[in-house]
C-alpha cells in the first residue's frame, strides 16, 4: 500500500510540473512513448515475485565480514552475486539507519523518479501517459536486467550528493604552471565523484625546451609524477574504487621516449625491491614507493608516424612551442621502444590519432586529443560521457533468435533517458559543464557479446561471430542517432551543432557506408543488418532535417560492475572468460557451475539432449570441450574462450574490435591479451594491424609480464611442467591474515624437566593460523629466540606454507632440554621443537598425513596392536612416535605442493586451479579475491569493485 501511495505521489508531483511543459519546450514536437515490455494498469513490481535476502559479504581468504545487511529485497530471479553488488555498491544511507535502502524497488524507484521528473520539465513528453509509459518501460528493464546505467547514475542521483551521471572525462592542460596545479585538482574532484578522467600532456614543453626565464624545462613526465602520488591516495566514490586515469603524450612530443620507459622502469624497481624483502604487493605497505602505477598510459600515433615506421624512415620530435622539428629519430626503432615496453610491463598501449579525428563529429571545435582511463570515450578536452549498457542475452530468444526489434525499441527509450540526465546531471567543474551541456555526448553500449555468440552457436573468432556483431553494433548506433535526431526535432539539437553541421552529417554518412559493407552470413545477420540499414536511411533523412541532439550516442566499456549487477555472463565486448565458472549460492557458499551458455550452445548446433548431458558433464570435469563425447571437432571453435585448452589468439581480438568499431561513436574498451611466449615482434604486428585495421585505440596485455601484480597461490600441475624459458617471471605468495576473533587452544607441557605454554590459533574454517611458545623467563635470551621463532612460523603458515612441511623438518631435531614429557600421547621428545611439532601435529593434521609422518596418539598405537596381538609385534612402528624414518619424511616432502587445500574464490581462481597456471589478475583492495579481466579494467566477482571507471 505504502509503495502504491509513492507512486501515486510521484505522479501527481509530474502532473504539476507538466504545466510547465510548454515553456519548456524548444520546439513544437513531443515524444510519444509506446509500450513494449509492460501491460497498462499493471505496475512492472507486480509483476515479479520477491523476496527477503540476507547480504553477508566476507573476505573469503581470513573469513572477516566485509559487509553485512539483513533482510533485503530482491525479485527471485536475481542471483546473489548481484543482491551482493548492489545491496553493498549502490544502495544508498547509513548501514543499520533507518534511512538505508533495502529494496531494490528503493533503488529503482530513486533513479527513476529523477529521470521522468526531469524529462517532464524539460518538455520530452507529449503527455503525461507518455510520463507513465516511459516510467513503467524503464522500470521493467532494469528490474529484469535488461540494461544498466554506468555506476555514478547508481551512486548519486536521487541523493543529496551531487548529481554527477558521468562516468568518463576528458580534462585539458596547458604550459602553465597554474594549468597544471589545476590538473591536480581537477582529477583529485572526479575521483572523489566515483569516476576516471584522461588528458594528453603534449601541450607542455619538453625537458629539452627552454623556459622564458632562461631555464629548462621540466617536462611532462615529470608533472605526472605529482597527478600520480594524488591519484593514489583518492579513493574514489566514496570507498567503492581507486581512482582511475589515463595520460596521453604524442608520438611527436621531444619527451616521447622518456614517456615510452616510465612504467618499465617502474616494474624493474618493483623487482628489485621485492627481492630486497619489501611488501610490494597491489596495496602493500611499500608499493607506494613506486611511481605511475595509477595510470594507463598511451602513445597517440599519427599515419604519419605508422607511415614512416613502415617505410623504415626518419621522423621528427616537435618543439612545443614553435612546431619546428628539434630532433629526428629513426621511426622504426621509437615504434620497437614502445613495443618492447608494452611486451614487457602492458604499457603504453598506442590511440590512432588520425583515424579518431577522421571520424570526429565536431572538429570546427577543437581536436580530440585523450580519451578516458579505459580507452572508449574520444572526444572534447573539458568533457565528459555517461554510459549506459545493453543485456544483448536478454534479447535472445527461446527460439535462438535475436529479437531485432525489441532491441530496437530499448535502445530509444535508453537512449532517450541518457540524454534527460544531461538536464539534471551536475559536473565536477564549469568548463566540463559547459561543454557536455553544449555537446550532449552519450555512450549506450552492451554487454555479453561473447555469450551471445556462443549460445548461438558462433565461434567468437569467426567471420559468423564478426557479422553479427558488426549487425547489431550498427543497429544499436544507427538507432541511438536516429533517435537523436527526432529528439532534435522535439527539444533542440546540441548547441555546438551549427557549427559542426557538416562535418557531423559526414560522418553519419560514414556510418551508413560501413553499414552498407556488412557481409552477412546467416538468415539472423540478415535480419538485424536489414534494421540497421533502415535506421541509417532514416538516421540521415530526419538528421538533415533537425539535426542531431547529441555529438556522439555510443562506446564500448568494459561494464564491469554493472555486468555482475546485469548477471552477464560476459563483459562488453569480451568472449566468454572459461566454460566453467565460479558461483555463489542462496545461504552462503559457492560452486563451480557449467556456463548456461554452453548447453544452449550446444542445442543450437542441433546435438540432441542425452549428449548434451554428456558433453556438459565432460566439462565439468575437464573444464574444456577436447574429446568431449560426441562433440564434433569442428564446433570446437564455439566454445573458444578467453582463457583455457583452447584460448581465442590475439588477433582473433583484434579482427572482433575491428569489425564493430566503425560503427562505434567512441572507441572500445577492450585488453588484447597475448601468451607469455609471445615476442616483441608479435606486440609490433597487433599494433600495426590496429592501424591498418582501422581501430582507434588498442592495448595488449602479455601474461605475466607484470612482475609486481599479486598473484594467488595456486600452484602449476607437476604434468604440465614447462621447460625453463629465457624470461623467468617470479611470484609471490599471498598472505592470508586471521581475523580479529580466532578460535584458538592452549597446551601447557613439560619436556626434560623444562616447562612451558603453546598457543595456537586457527582460521574459523579449520587450519592452523598462528603459533605462540613461552619457555624461559621473560627478557631471557631463550624466550625472545622462542617469541622470534613463532613470529616467524607464523607468517609462514599464513603464507601458505603447509604445517606438515614444518612437521617433518622439526620433528627429531635434537638438543636439550630433551627426555620425559607429561604428555600420555607423546611420551618422550628429542627437544622441545620435536615435542611443539608433533603435538601440533596431532590436533591439526588428519590421521593420513600424521601416518606419512610417523607421528600417532596414543589411542592409535594401542589399536595397532591390538590389531597385531597373536603376531610379533612390530617394535620398529612402536619406536615411530619418537624417530620417524627418513622415507616417511621424504613422503611428507613430496606431497607438500598439494597438501594444503585449495578454494577459489572467483573464476579467476577456478581457472587457476583447473588449468595450474597463476592469471596475473590483481586481487580485489575490498574483500582479497582474485578479479577478473572487464575491458581493460578488472572487476571484482565477490563485491563489484572495479579497477578501472565502468
Amino acid at each position: 500500500m505504502t509503495e502504491a501511495v509513492g507512486r501515486q505521489g510521484q505522479q501527481s508531483q509530474r502532473g504539476d510540473k507538466a504545466t510547465a511543459e510548454g515553456k519548456a519546450r524548444k520546439r513544437g514536437g513531443a515524444l510519444r512513448i509506446e509500450r513494449v515490455h509492460t501491460t497498462a494498469g499493471v505496475h512492472p513490481y507486480d509483476e515479479v515475485r520477491w523476496e527477503r535476502r540476507d547480504v553477508v559479504m566476507t573476505n573469503w581468504r581470513d573469513g572477516s565480514i566485509n559487509f553485512e545487511q539483513r533482510g533485503v529485497e530482491f525479485p527471485e530471479s536475481w542471483s546473489v552475486n548481484a543482491t551482493n553488488i548492489v545491496t553493498s555498491k549502490y544502495f544508498r544511507g547509513a548501514v543499520g539507519s533507518p534511512q538505508r535502502e533495502s529494496s531494490l524497488r528503493q533503488l529503482i524507484d530513486r533513479v527513476v523518479s529523477t529521470y521522468v521528473a526531469a524529462g517532464v520539465e524539460h518538455g520530452y513528453f507529449g503527455s503525461d501517459e507518455d510520463a507513465q509509459v516511459f516510467e513503467h518501460e524503464l522500470t521493467w528493464m532494469l528490474l529484469h536486467q535488461v540494461f544498466s546505467f554506468n555506476s555514478p547514475v547508481w551512486f548519486n542521483v536521487g541523493t543529496a550528493s551531487p548529481q554527477q551521471v558521468s562516468a568518463c572525462f576528458i580534462l585539458s592542460v596547458d604550459d602553465t604552471m597554474e594549468s597544471i596545479l589545476n590538473w591536480y585538482r581537477e582529477e583529485g574532484l572526479i575521483f572523489k565523484g566515483g569516476s576516471g578522467a584522461g588528458l594528453n600532456l603534449s601541450r607542455i614543453r619538453s625537458s629539452k625546451e627552454l623556459l622564458s626565464s632562461g631555464g629548462t624545462a621540466s617536462g611532462p613526465v615529470s608533472f605526472m609524477r605529482g597527478a600520480d602520488a594524488s591519484a593514489g591516495t583518492i579513493k574514489s566514490g566514496g570507498a567503492t574504487r581507486r581512482a582511475a586515469k589515463m595520460v596521453v603524450l604524442d608520438v611527436d612530443h621531444p619527451d616521447i621516449g622518456e614517456f615510452v620507459q616510465t612504467k618499465l622502469r617502474e616494474e624493474e624497481k618493483i623487482r628489485v625491491l621485492r627481492d630486497g624483502g619489501f611488501d610490494m604487493d597491489l596495496g602493500g605497505a611499500d608499493i607506494a614507493s613506486v611511481q605511475y602505477q595509477n595510470a594507463n598510459n598511451s602513445v597517440r600515433v599519427s599515419d604519419e608516424f605508422m607511415r614512416a615506421v613502415e617505410d623504415d624512415a626518419q621522423f621528427g620530435l616537435r618543439a612545443r612551442l614553435t612546431g619546428e622539428v628539434i630532433e629526428k629519430v629513426s621511426a622504426r626503432g621509437l615504434f620497437r621502444d614502445i613495443a618492447e615496453a608494452a611486451w614487457a610491463c602492458a604499457d603504453p598501449g598506442v590511440q590512432y590519432d588520425d583515424t579518431i579525428n577522421d571520424w570526429h563529429t565536431c572538429p570546427e571545435s577543437g581536436r580530440i586529443t585523450a580519451s578516458n582511463p579505459c580507452s572508449e570515450y574520444l572526444h572534447l578536452d573539458n568533457s565528459s560521457c555517461n554510459l549506459a549498457s545493453l543485456n544483448l542475452l536478454k534479447f535472445l530468444g527461446e527460439d535462438g533468435e535475436f529479437d531485432a526489434v525489441r532491441f530496437t525499441k530499448s535502445v530509444e527509450l535508453v537512449i532517450t533517458a541518457m540524454d534527460i540526465s544531461i538536464c539534471f546531471a551536475d559536473f565536477p567543474t564549469e568548463p566540463i559543464g559547459e561543454t557536455t551541456r553544449a555537446f550532449r555526448q552519450l555512450g549506450i553500449g552492451y554487454a555479453n557479446l561473447g555469450a551471445l555468440l556462443m549460445a548461438t552457436g558462433r565461434a567468437y573468432d569467426s567471420e559468423g561471430g564478426r557479422a553479427l556483431a558488426a549487425a547489431i553494433s550498427s543497429l544499436m548506433t544507427g538507432v541511438a542517432y536516429r533517435r537523436s535526431a527526432e529528439l532534435a526535432g522535439v527539444v533542440g539539437s546540441y548547441d555546438g551543432y551549427a557549427r559542426n553541421a557538416e562535418a557531423h552529417q559526414r560522418v553519419m554518412r560514414k556510418h551508413a557506408a560501413a553499414n552498407d559493407a556488412i557481409r552477412t552470413l546467416h538468415p539472423m545477420d540478415t535480419g538485424v543488418h536489414r534494421l540497421a540499414t533502415k535506421a541509417w536511411q532514416q538516421c540521415l533523412k530526419t538528421g538533415e532535417k533537425n539535426g542531431w541532439r547529441n555529438a556522439q550516442a555510443s562506446v564500448l566499456a568494459p561494464t564491469g560492475t554493472i555486468g555482475l549487477m546485469m548477471d552477464c555472463d560476459t563483459t562488453g565486448i569480451e568472449p566468454d572468460l572459461a566454460l566453467v565458472k565460479f558461483k555463489k549460492l542462496v545461504g552462503g557458499g559457492s560452486m563451480q557451475i557449467v556456463n548456461q551458455t554452453v548447453p544452449r550452445a550446444l542445442g543450437a548446433l542441433g546435438y540432441p539432449t542425452e549428449q548434451v548431458e554428456a558433453i556438459v558433464e565432460y566439462v565439468a570435469e575437464q573444464g574444456h570441450v577436447v574429446d568431449a563425447p560426441s562433440l564434433k571437432p569442428e564446433h570446437y571453435e564455439v566454445f573458444d574462450c578467453a582463457m583455457g585448452e583452447r584460448s581465442i589468439p590475439a588477433m582473433g581480438h583484434v579482427r572482433m574490435m575491428a569489425a564493430v568499431q566503425p560503427f562505434i561513436s567512441g572507441a572500445i574498451s577492450k585488453t588484447v591479451n597475448m601468451p607469455e611466449s609471445a615476442t616483441v615482434e608479435d606486440v609490433e604486428e597487433i599494433y600495426q594491424q590496429g592501424w591498418k585495421l582501422g581501430l582507434k585505440a588498442l592495448a595488449i596485455y602479455r601474461d605475466n609480464c607484470k612482475v609486481g601484480q599479486p598473484l594467488s597461490n595456486a600452484k602449476p600441475k607437476a604434468a604440465e611442467a614447462e621447460e625453463p624459458k629465457t624470461v623467468v617471471v617470479e611470484s609471490r605468495p599471498v598472505r592470508r591474515r586471521l581475523p580479529k576473533k580466532r578460535p584458538s587452544q592452549t597446551v601447557s607441557f613439560t619436556v626434560g624437566g623444562a616447562e612451558g605454554y603453546l598457543h595456537a590459533g586457527s582460521y574459523p574454517d579449520d587450519g592452523l593460523g598462528e603459533i605462540f611458545i613461552k619457555l624461559g623467563k621473560q627478557g631471557s635470551t631463550l624466550a625472545g629466540v622462542m617469541d622470534a621463532f613463532s613470529m616467524s612460523i607464523s607468517v609462514g603458515l599464513q603464507y601458505g606454507i603447509p604445517l606438515e612441511f614444518y612437521v617433518s623438518k622439526f620433528c627429531n631435531q635434537r638438543f636439550e632440554p630433551a627426555g620425559m614429557t607429561d604428555d600420555p600421547d607423546i611420551r618422550i621428545a628429542t627437544s622441545v621443537l620435536d615435542y611443539l611439532f608433533r603435538r601440533l601435529a596431532l590436533d591439526y593434521l588428519p590421521y593420513e598425513k600424521r601416518a606419512q609422518l610417523g607421528i600417532f596418539s596414543a589411542d592409535e598405537r594401542t589399536e595397532q596392536v591390538a590389531d597385531s596381538y597373536g603376531s610379533e609385534v612390530d617394535l620398529d612402528a612402536l619406536r615411530s612416535t619418537v624417530e620417524a624414518t627418513p622415507a616417511a619424511q621424504e613422503q611428507a616432502q613430496s606431497e607438500e605442493s598439494t597438501s594444503a587445500p585449495l578454494a577459489a574464490g572467483s573464476s579467476t581462481e577456478l581457472i587457476e586451479l583447473r588449468q595450474g597456471k597463476v592469471a596475473d589478475a590483481p586481487l580485489c583492495l575490498t574483500c582479497g579475491t582474485k578479479m577478473r579481466p572487464a575491458g581493460s579494467c578488472y572487476v571484482c566477482e565477490g563485491c563489484g569493485s572495479t579497477s578501472g571507471c565502468s
